[in-house]
């Protein structure tokens, strides 16, 4: 996979329309975001939704209407260009995918950059525990769970989670790991037996590619910043638009400076 030296020279690209697909691993050590746009009536309501779940919507900056420029995160950026891949939802349906949404932008418009758990794979990775969808150069597997998220407003519906098959004698050091990125997803939500959290079968990800569970590893679940798109569909408003899952925003805020300890 194509690397880059830092946030924004991979927003540059990203920019440009040199670089659509996914994100992981892209400008290794610094923070991506998932991504959610929604009418400004909707905003409050998405804020309490985000509050009340804060391990799958862990809030990293806000945009106020009409302004697409994260200055806490990346001030130099746009929301509008430097994500690699979007999702337009009407209705709660999926109408299309693109590459900028300079055209569907109007000064209504509210930005939640939202934490993902690609942030605490560099300090998996730096643990020597393996990253198997970035050692197969495919996407993160996530799967929509039985997992309720607590409602707020007009929000509600299910948690969707991401996973990665840990070996055994590393679940408890990558426990200990990830606990300390409260703001990207934080500790596992499930560890173990899929259908416990109704997934029927492991093999079939609702978002994402499949990969690999070699033997003696075992699926370790975290909770994924794609729920507010399985709400969007359960809730359907007449337009939100999000990343396409695993085509992140890639920020000017390094991986490390979210451990909390």
């Amino acid at each position: 996979m194509l690397g880059f030296n830092n946030g924004k020279e991979a927003r540059k690209e990203i920019r440009a329309e040199k670089w659509t697909g996914i994100t992981p691993g892209l400008a290794y050590g610094y923070t991506q975001a998932n991504l959610v746009v929604l009418p400004a009536k909707y905003a409050m309501d998405f804020l309490i939704f985000c509050q009340r779940n804060p391990k799958s919507c862990p809030i990293l900056d806000i945009c106020e209407p009409g302004k697409f420029t994260p200055n806490l995160i990346a001030p130099t950026a746009d929301i509008r260009t430097d994500i690699p891949k979007y999702r337009v939802y009407r209705d709660g349906i999926l109408v299309e995918e693109v590459n900028n949404i300079l055209n569907l932008w109007t000064e209504d418009l509210v930005t939640f950059l939202i934490g993902c758990s690609f942030t605490f794979e560099k300090a998996l990775s730096d643990a020597k525990i393996g990253i198997r969808h970035i050692e197969e150069k495919s996407n993160v597997p996530m799967y929509i769970t039985n997992i309720e998220c607590h409602p707020a407003g007009i929000f509600n519906g299910p948690t969707v989670v991401s996973m990665r098959p840990i070996r055994k004698d590393l679940v408890e050091k990558a426990v200990a790991i990830t606990s300390r990125f409260p703001s990207v997803h934080g500790a596992p939500i499930h560890i173990g037996n899929p259908e416990k959290i109704g997934i029927k079968d492991i093999s079939k990800p609702d978002f994402g590619d499949s990969v690999t569970i070699k033997e003696g590893e075992v699926p370790v679940f975290w909770a994924c910043g794609v729920t507010p798109q399985a709400v969007i569909m359960n809730i359907k408003p007449e337009l939100v638009i999000t990343h396409a899952p695993g085509c992140m925003f890639i920020s000017d805020v390094l991986d490390d400076d979210l451990a909390t300890f």
